[in-house]
């Protein structure tokens, strides 16, 4: 009986699988999984969820779905070995669902987490878990609501073990892309999983910093309407930028507001929220001495997004002393902004993703968990939120080369590089001398640079360091450590 005193037909015979956690996330993952075949046992602490996911699993086609009020009756309704999907918040809920399942699991039984969830959690969870004789997956998931209905990206990590049992569900349930296959992999041991997702989030901060910037360029110094805009971005989606996030954008600029005049766009509040993913990227990439500028920009922006309150003062203050919003009021040749711009935001993207790349190699090597960067390119081609036509071309790079060093310097890539810089250059400018931010273009401007000379600034940077604190430097013309000093070489010359 359940709770309203209402019977819950149980599966005539063991469900192949359960998931716990039914927010729209899990709800949505559980009714793919038996749309695919594979009957699914579902449970929720608070237990009108339970209810709600039955109710639309008859509704979406009388799919096998069976809902359980407690975790004993859920967990029992499985076929053994056990596998458990939890999609639960990370952090703590996910300690007290393991807790609440594993005092009826059995040895040989299997806990998935699906969450955004830090890997060394999910590390520290594998090893808990195996000393009870349990196997235990962190698994990524990308691609908000539509995607877990429809066919997410996944990207599961830990006990291959665990992974083996539940492969043919997994092939099934991921998107499915027309000539490379579904977008789901083994990623590794351990928190790899979770890791590779974490840098994906990333790579999306910076991916829609520099869409974000693109559309201020255009709007702010072009002066192109919405209308324009959206035409803008759904044509850019026909060619190199083909991508998911391009698409979004250019269907948000064609939305007018339901409450009031004009276009929606215009009324949402200029600040951006967060989880933790992208902060967790950038933590990384400086542990792991990775330079990600793209990336941190697209953060800071989000920071600065937050103080709303005092750039609305800030704004006065230097509007008071003959600082506008625009600087520069200068007529510009729209089709050419527009070209321009694409060209900017393609050269950058190469950038974002190149950082995303190295800081998961960087990763892969200090942890032994030899990732493999093509394959994580290629299950990310759909699915997932930052599923892009330019994915393949990035495959593609690593199939050429699997040692690559940089994305950059991949002949197709750096030809393209190369043909983009001028516009690139042109725009920001462009911006600059308009007094429009352009952080992600800007600084993924200021990395290509950087990686392409073969000499920079950094010699003084050292001998600074030696003379001050006796760092030591090295030399270009003789092998060996040096120290100078400097200081009295330089009181000496002065007297």
């Amino acid at each position: 009986m359940n709770h309203d005193g209402k019977t819950m037909a149980p599966p005539s015979t063991p469900t192949r699988i359960g998931l716990a956690g039914l927010a729209v996330m899990g709800q949505n993952l559980a009714l793919n999984i038996a749309e695919k075949g594979f009957p699914i046992s579902v449970y929720n602490r608070t237990t009108s969820k339970v209810d709600e996911t039955v109710e639309r699993a008859k509704l979406e086609g009388d799919l096998p779905v069976y809902g359980f009020h407690d975790p004993e009756s859920f967990v029992n309704s499985i076929q053994k070995p056990r596998v458990i999907i939890m999609l639960v918040k990370a952090g703590a809920p996910v300690d007290q669902t393991i807790k609440t399942l594993s005092a009826y699991l059995e040895k040989g039984d299997c806990i998935i987490d699906g969450g955004n969830e830090w890997y060394e959690n999910t590390e520290r969870r594998e090893k808990a878990m195996a000393e009870l004789g349990l196997l235990y997956l962190g698994m990524g998931v990308s691609g908000g609501e539509e995607g877990a209905r429809n066919g997410p990206s996944l990207m599961p990590g830990g006990s291959i073990e665990a992974y083996n049992y539940i492969e043919d569900i997994l092939l099934k349930v991921a998107a499915q892309v027309r000539d490379s296959g579904p977008c789901v992999t083994y990623i590794g041991k351990g928190g790899s999983g979770n890791f590779v997702k974490m840098v994906h989030n990333g790579i999306e901060y910076g991916d829609m910093q520099l869409i974000a910037e693109a559309y201020d360029v255009l709007k702010s110094v072009g002066k192109l309407s919405n209308e324009e805009l959206h035409n803008v971005f759904t044509e850019w989606n026909k060619g190199e930028l083909l991508s998911f996030l391009v698409e979004i954008t250019a269907d948000i600029f064609g939305i007018k507001d339901d409450k009031g005049e004009g276009y929606l766009v215009d009324k949402v509040l200029d600040k951006t929220g967060m989880k933790g993913t992208g902060k967790w990227t950038v933590q990384q990439a400086a542990d792991l001495s990775v330079a990600a500028p793209t990336i941190a920009s697209s953060l800071d922006s989000r920071f600065l997004s937050g103080l709303k309150d005092e750039r609305v003062e800030a704004a006065k203050v230097f509007k008071a002393s003959g600082f506008g919003d625009v600087l520069t009021d200068q007529v510009v040749d729209k089709a050419k902004l527009i070209d321009d711009v694409r060209q900017a935001l393609y050269a950058s993207k190469i950038c974002s993703y190149a950082q995303g790349m190295n800081l998961i190699r960087a990763k892969s090597v200090e942890k032994g968990w030899d990732l493999k960067l093509g394959e994580l390119a290629r299950i990310w081609k759909g699915g997932c939120i930052i599923r892009a036509i330019f994915l393949d071309r990035i495959k593609q790079a690593y199939d050429r080369n699997a040692d690559l060093a940089n994305l950059l310097v991949d002949p197709e890539f750096a030809k393209e590089i190369i043909e983009r810089q001028s516009a690139w250059r042109r725009v920001v400018c462009l911006a600059i001398n308009s007094g429009i931010s352009t952080p992600g273009m800007s600084s993924s401007l200021a990395y290509f640079d950087s990686y392409r000379r073969d000499r920079l600034p950094a010699n003084l940077v050292q001998a600074q360091r030696d003379y001050f604190g006796a760092h030591t430097y090295e030399r270009t013309d003789i092998e060996g450590s040096f120290h100078t000093e400097w200081f009295k070489i330089a009181r000496q010359s002065k007297y």
